[in-house]
């Protein structure tokens, strides 16, 4: 019998509307767009507006248009693992909340909470299932609403993120194509570095913690740029070389949109030239979970059947990881 690997099959994702470009937060926040510009590579991110409007609220176009893409059905979903930082509530599950929303009556899910590397740990941990051939068709969904965590007078944070998400189908392959190796690592040492330090049982909502500004995220900008830009491209290259693969085996890097400088640290230490690299952070900034998806959706009618793409992602927690997979379709 031959080895059963996960495939993706379809992609899609979804940004909202409103563009906030860096002009536009000089008028909040004391920046200018030359200087987020050199030190990140973005020019502008989306974020949704709206009353009432939740991260889930994006994954539903997201989900909608890759049923469509794929020709399924909602209920033909065995799985659905949400990956996110910025779920919907504390619990019920969003992955739930979003199985509800579009119609998936026979999915089981749940959130998956890795900061910006849970959508790779999502689509490992989705592969799993398939591969076990208990599951035929898993939904990896990765998005985030950082607007909803983010202190738009902390210059550290509001120039960095922004809102999106994307979406990606698993289903069983048997002719070598789909996830074939992945490096997964994370060390709770640096969880001080960048976190939300309210909110959790640690320290519950109260009067004060709203005052003080601890439901946001906070980042030590120097400490997690040294950190990410080293390991974000070890595990890359670990990968490559597990596999025995150099960058001229390479058809694209598929890397986390957070710094075009980790990008361009991660592209270098695999061997790879700037057109062989996926980079979209300058539109819309870093969406944390919905970074990898995002570039996957934009880029897919560039991939060609048994391209070699590798995807790397760094965040906090710190967790990091990189995925060696062969496009499908």
């Amino acid at each position: 019998m031959s080895k059963i690997t996960a495939a993706i099959t379809a992609v899609n994702g979804y940004v909202p509307e409103y563009v906030l470009t860096n002009h536009e937060l000089e008028t909040m926040v004391e920046t200018n767009d030359e200087w987020i510009t050199t030190r990140t590579g973005i020019k502008e991110r989306r974020i949704l507006k709206g009353e009432g409007l939740a991260t889930s609220d994006m994954a539903v176009p997201a989900v909608e248009g890759l049923l469509k893409k794929r020709g399924i059905t909602a209920e033909e979903i065995d799985l659905i693992i949400f990956c996110t930082t910025t779920p919907d509530m504390p619990f019920p599950a969003t992955a739930n909340v979003l199985a509800h929303k579009i119609g998936a009556k026979n999915a089981w899910g749940y959130d998956l909470q890795a900061a910006c590397s849970g959508f790779i740990f999502g689509l490992t941990t989705g592969a799993q299932f398939i591969e076990s051939g208990k599951h035929k068709k898993v939904l990896v969904v990765g998005g985030d609403k950082m607007s909803s965590i983010i202190n738009y007078q902390d210059r550290a944070t509001c120039i960095i993120f922004g809102d999106g998400c994307g979406c990606a189908l698993l289903e069983p392959n048997t002719e070598g194509y789909g996830i074939i190796d992945s490096v997964l690592k994370s060390d709770g040492a640096g969880a001080q570095l960048l976190f939300q330090k309210a909110g959790g049982s640690l320290h519950p909502a109260t009067h004060e913690t709203v005052d003080a500004k601890e439901h946001y995220a906070y980042q030590e900008g120097q400490a997690v740029f040294k950190f990410a830009v080293t390991n974000m491209a070890d595990v890359a290259a670990e990968v490559l070389e597990r596999n025995s693969l150099t960058g001229d085996d390479i058809a694209w890097l598929v890397p986390h949109q957070a710094n075009k400088r980790i990008i361009d640290a991660t592209a270098n230490r695999i061997g790879l030239t700037s057109e062989k690299v996926i980079v979209n952070i300058e539109r819309f900034g870093n969406t944390t979970n919905g970074t990898i998806p995002l570039c996957l959706w934009e880029w897919e009618s560039k991939f060609k059947k048994g391209d070699n793409l590798i995807l790397a992602a760094f965040g906090g927690g710190f967790t990091w990881g990189s995925i060696y997979l062969k496009w499908a379709y």
